[in-house]
């Protein structure tokens, strides 16, 4: 038996988590982490990860740090294909089951996403290059009274037919916008919703949002361009809508193109489906094609379904020490995403802006420990991840180090004679300012990624970004 889940499924549980996320529903609480100090192996070479409960475990011990997911620091977001001169570009087609090599969607300069509704063809139906740059205003600044109105689609003089979908805004570029993804959303307000009045970024996309037609024919595909055409046949477009209309051109006896009659009425309205015929032209063998009907709600209703959205974009830049819960001058080679953490001896929710995971002991004196050596006692072994001014020792344990308890007065050692003794084998998670501790060991663990060596110092800010494909 063969069977899908549709898009329309997968976005909305991408949707449904994205919602918990910024709305904060039933009071659920995301972080990112940061882990791992100790290298993977002698090349330190990145384990590929595994979705088994071991591989879970072993990313709970190696936790040193987490960062709450903030209110606005998730986004739906899709491929990134930007738009550059001499490009061949696909149109869209509502019998993609993803996206094709050449996108049918871009991004130009000016950080404005269009959808391309036609290729550029030569009269020989040759597919051509795009070369004139996507852009419904006179200029790039976005001004309201520009040459073109920004809810119709355009076509340039390179063939290529363009819809204007929306703009990012400097935050989300900024949050969102990476070498691989881009962000993507859909505006719920309405454009006369004072709400939005001020923010234009908001306003255009509600404004093609309101303009959207249900049911357009947007685009006629060849599946046949039939032989012995004598002239260019009559294209007609049946099904339960109206006013759809489009040209067909011959070359050699062919049907080589079939174009919508302009970039607007032509398009119709209201169709559900749609079959293609033709009618003159004396063939031989008649040509064959199928109608490119947009999506139920109208194309720019919703970015998030005609761009095939079901991936999740969710952030967070930890900022040096981040109040001593993030280790600087340290590294990591994980990161994970939490949700629902508690506080460690607690069945509370973890609800602060930071927390650190790692276990501590309080030494009543040391000589020789450094950050990342193998430390060993009587009947446990540890990964030193930081040493603060107090002799307290933060540490984390993995199956390399077995997961032994460190006694009171228990004397430990390490490589180049390093010793101490352990005053406290539970020491103050809480000291130099610190939060209270993270259980790693509680919450769900959503997400692991392995990585080569980050090393963090006082002065850096990662911008951590997490991608889920649903």
């Amino acid at each position: 038996m063969a069977a899908i889940i549709t898009n329309a499924f997968r976005k909305k549980i991408a949707n449904d988590l994205l919602n918990e996320i910024l709305n904060s529903v039933d009071s659920n609480e995301y972080y990112i982490g940061i882990g791992k100090s100790d290298a993977w192996d002698s090349s330190d070479t990145a384990a590929t990860p595994i979705r088994s409960l071991r591989e879970e475990r072993l990313a709970r011990s190696n936790l040193q740090s987490v960062k709450q997911v903030a209110s606005d620091a998730a986004s739906f977001v899709i491929p990134r294909y930007n738009w550059t001169s001499g490009t061949v570009f696909s149109g869209y087609d509502d019998n993609y089951t993803g996206i094709p090599t050449n996108s049918y969607y871009v991004l130009t300069e000016n950080n404005d996403v269009y959808l391309c509704l036609q290729q550029g063809k030569d009269t020989e139906g040759n597919i051509v290059q795009s070369t004139v740059l996507p852009d419904y205003s006179a200029g790039a600044d976005h001004v309201p009274a520009g040459i073109r109105d920004k809810t119709e689609a355009f076509k340039n003089t390179d063939g290529y037919v363009w819809k204007y979908m929306y703009s990012l805004s400097p935050t989300k570029a900024s949050n969102f916008l990476s070498s691989g993804f881009m962000p993507v959303q859909f505006v719920e307000e309405s454009a006369g919703d004072p709400a939005i009045s001020s923010d234009l970024y908001k306003l255009y996309q509600a404004q093609v949002k309101e303009a959207a037609v249900s049911g357009q024919v947007l685009g006629i595909a060849r599946t046949s361009g039939g032989t012995g055409y004598s002239s260019a046949p009559t294209v007609i477009i049946r099904g339960n809508g109206v006013n759809a209309a489009a040209t067909a051109t011959i070359y050699n006896g062919s049907v080589v193109k079939i174009e919508m009659n302009n970039e607007s009425a032509a398009l119709g309205s209201g169709y559900d489906y749609a079959s293609v015929v033709f009618s003159g032209g004396s063939p031989t063998s008649p040509a064959v094609a199928r109608a490119i009907i947009g999506p139920q709600q109208g194309i720019g209703y919703d970015p998030r379904s005609e761009m095939k959205a079901t991936s999740l974009m969710i952030t967070a830049k930890p900022n040096g020490a981040e109040g001593g819960d993030f280790i600087v001058d340290q590294d990591f080679r994980q990161i994970s995403l939490f949700r629902n953490l508690e506080f460690k001896d607690s069945s509370a929710i973890y609800d602060l802006p930071t927390g650190m995971a790692l276990k501590s002991l309080k030494m009543s004196a040391s000589t020789g420990f450094v950050k990342d050596l193998l430390i060993s006692g009587d009947s446990a072994s540890a990964y030193i991840d930081y040493i603060d001014d107090s002799n307290n020792i933060f540490y984390h344990q993995n199956e390399k180090t077995g997961f032994g308890t460190f006694a009171n007065n228990e004397v430990v050692t390490g490589a180049g004679g390093a010793t101490g003794t352990i005053a406290a084998a539970n020491g103050a998670i809480d000291s130099a300012g610190r939060g209270a501790p993270v259980d790693a060991f509680s919450g769900e663990l959503i997400y692991v990624e392995n990585r080569a060596r980050i090393l963090r110092s006082t002065s850096q800010t990662e911008d951590i970004k997490v991608v889920l494909t649903f």
